[in-house]
């Protein structure tokens, strides 16, 4: 006869949580040989198939290893799906149930039979009841688990207008199933990386299918923060946990406090500037100096980009060392943007805390250096801080609250959600103050414009992981603000950085920015990138520039 259901779990990495999740299908109350599993064994380089193949001998677990693409959990579910369909279809079975779950899940012995049941009532696909694991649950922040229960709420009421009976929210790869029929007849589940659930509910409901929410159907999956999934419930919960643990603001810390902590660290202040002079003497006296004064700054270095005004002359006359950003590194010719700056300051400093701040500032204050500083000499664990600021757009007679900042919303933001979500909770990524222990800066490349801020946030985050990053809020901050044509290039800068770290990057060769106004015509964007600080010598041969 063959079997009535095919439970499809997909596992990468998983050899702490495979065996787990066998033994809860093998208590499966169903009677024996009416379903079996296919275990899609998605590019694992641990031993999740020895402790799989063990496990399953074990308890006499009929299961069929299958390779899966090595492309995420979406790719790897769909194939064990596809296989789980044609395996039931072959045998008749139209109304076979394919049963999905994941490695860190345990269902509940009654799992299976209950929905074998909801098919014999009429059902088509099928949502289970995911509960978290308590003992992991209990070691997430309160914050993340009041914040869970307002968003499940919210999810429920929205779910509940257009299907009054539901009785939960949920619709996870955790506890989500679904005939073999209906699932051939929809076209099967999207070869995403990740959130392939969402985009098969939304498949189903474009096939006018149905999905029970039934609260009999029930998971228990782990809440851990470090998922196998590029998104999901694993990644919400790890940036949930770092917003709690790694969000700061200035007032935390105090001048004396780190005078008693800093102990043998040196501390470098970078300042990049050009056309400076109205107002760098401002964030020299006010920002700086408060802080030298008792010992926390050990090297000040204002880069200057060949300023025309008396910036060079204001930084000298406020204690810094000027360096003109061209004689640095002056083997990769003229510096071609403020990450290029920022690059050779590296070279010419020696702190092994280096900080980064604007010098064209017009309300500075100590606070906006103590924020920065303050998380890296008190929390040994923090490799790079960012700085966030409230960013008011300033017009005539009025400031308009949350409307600076707008290449943030409007481009970084939405890339860093696409492509790098563990970073969506940095409230400015673009945030061009930022302060990073040596070590880790000199082992990034660094874009040369605009791009840089977004870049180095990403490839510290593949370096270090996420919980060695940090925020703190500055206060409010009043810069320059750029004519909207003009921040269309910065974007570009932008876009170009994230491209070259998750796409091909071959679309930002040579960096030419075409502009459809009345002087029609192409700028050059500057979107190549310096090597690694650590590789370069003074002197030595160098390349150009380049995308990566």
């Amino acid at each position: 006869m063959g079997p009535l259901s095919i439970v499809v779990v997909p596992a990468r990495d998983e050899q702490e949580q495979i065996e787990g999740c066998l033994k809860a299908l093998a208590a499966q109350t169903v009677p024996p040989g009416t379903f079996e599993t296919m275990l899609v064994l998605d590019a694992c380089i641990d031993a999740t198939e020895r402790v799989a193949t063990d496990t399953a001998a074990a308890l006499g677990l009929a299961v069929t290893l299958l390779p899966g693409p090595g492309r995420g959990a979406g790719a790897a579910r769909r194939a064990g799906m596809d296989a789980a369909a044609a395996r039931l279809l072959a045998l008749g079975r139209d109304r076979g149930l394919i049963a999905c779950t994941d490695a860190d899940s345990r269902p509940a012995p009654d799992w299976l039979a209950r929905q074998l049941d909801h098919v014999q009532g009429g059902a088509q696909a099928i949502a289970g009841l995911i509960e978290l694991d308590p003992r992991e649950l209990a070691q997430l922040p309160d914050p993340v688990l009041r914040r869970r229960e307002r968003d499940a709420v919210t999810r429920l009421a929205s779910i509940r207008e257009h299907d009054a009976d539901a009785a939960h929210h949920h619709f996870a790869g955790a506890s989500m199933a679904v005939t073999a029929g209906v699932y051939r007849g929809v076209g099967g589940l999207e070869p995403v990386a990740a959130l392939e659930d969402a985009r098969f509910a939304a498949r189903l409901a474009g096939h006018g299918i149905p999905i029970l929410r039934a609260s009999d159907v029930r998971v228990r999956t782990s809440a851990r923060t470090a998922g196998r999934a590029g998104r999901g419930l694993a990644v919400d919960l790890e940036v949930s946990t770092w917003a709690q643990r790694r969000r700061y603001r200035a007032a935390d810390f105090s001048v004396s406090q780190l005078s008693a902590g800093k102990g043998s660290a040196s501390v470098t202040v970078v300042i990049p500037v050009k056309e400076c002079a109205a107002t760098l003497e401002g964030v020299l006296s006010r920002t700086v100096e408060p802080l030298a004064r008792h010992g926390l700054i050990d090297e000040l270095v204002v880069v200057d980009a060949a300023s025309e005004d008396d910036t060079a002359a204001v930084a000298a006359a406020g204690g810094a060392r000027v360096i003109q950003q061209d004689d640095v590194l002056a083997q990769y010719g003229p510096a071609l943007g403020k990450g290029d700056a920022m690059w050779r300051a590296l070279h010419a400093t020696s702190g092994e805390v280096v900080c980064f701040l604007d010098g064209d500032t017009s309300n500075p204050d100590p606070g906006h250096l103590l924020g920065l500083l303050g998380p890296l000499l008190s929390y040994p664990a923090l490799q790079l801080v960012k700085g966030a600021f409230d960013r008011p757009l300033r017009t005539p007679g009025l400031d308009l609250p949350n409307e600076g900042g707008r290449v943030t919303e409007l481009m970084a933001r939405p890339l860093l959600n696409l492509h790098e979500p563990r970073l969506a909770g940095f409230a400015q990524p673009l945030a061009g103050e930022f302060a990073g222990r040596r070590e880790l800066l000199e082992s990034l490349s660094f874009p040369v414009g605009y791009g840089v801020e977004i870049a180095v946030l990403i490839d510290a985050l593949h370096e270090c992981g996420l919980d060695a990053l940090a925020e703190c809020q500055l206060g409010t901050r009043q810069n320059r603000h750029q004519p909207l044509r003009a921040l269309g290039q910065m974007a570009f800068a932008v876009l170009a950085a994230v491209e070259q770290r998750a796409g091909d990057g071959r679309g930002v060769l040579g960096g030419q920015y075409m502009q459809p106004w009345d002087d029609f015509g192409v700028v050059q964007v500057p979107v190549g990138e310096r090597p690694a600080v650590a590789g370069v010598r003074e002197g030595a041969p160098a390349p150009p520039a380049r995308c990566r």
